[in-house]
């Protein structure tokens, strides 16, 4: 694998764009963007960079393995840097902030389905909802 992002896309037979490069910083700056907010982020560097362009960005970033996304609700997908992506999303449904967790957490849970229904659980995608500790003390 190459050692920088720039290094991959080249090894791929494609090139190092400024709008891919903006769209690479925003999603590291925000961690969880969605596209519009990525959208956002870019803009404030390239006004003239379109929502049409960071959705194909995207796409084709998430198929050179770059970048991951994730659901985190009944949105848009979320996206987050691919050598970030290796956690369990905590997402609180008072609040709605979202927590990364080593996916470890959830091995007993992935040895029982497993065990009991033998199923392979892919925990690096998983999300589960609830309520943070900040929230569950506000109630």
């Amino acid at each position: 694998m190459a050692d920088t992002w720039q290094e991959e896309l080249r090894a791929k037979g494609y090139r190092v764009t400024p709008q891919r490069q903006l769209v690479l910083e925003a999603v590291k700056a925000l961690q969880h963007g969605t596209p519009e907010e990525i959208c956002t982020e870019v803009q404030r560097t390239a006004r003239g960079v379109n929502i049409s362009t960071i959705y194909r960005t995207l796409e084709l970033l998430e198929e050179l393995g770059l970048v991951k996304h994730a659901h985190l609700g009944h949105g848009p997908p979320n996206y987050h840097l691919a050598e970030d992506a290796e956690h369990i999303h905590l997402v609180c449904r008072g609040c709605e902030t979202v927590t990364d967790v080593d996916p470890k957490v959830a091995a007993g849970l992935a040895e029982v389905l497993e065990r009991d229904f033998g199923f392979e659980t892919d925990v690096h995608h998983l999300t589960v909802f609830g309520l943070c500790k900040n929230c569950r003390a506000a109630k």
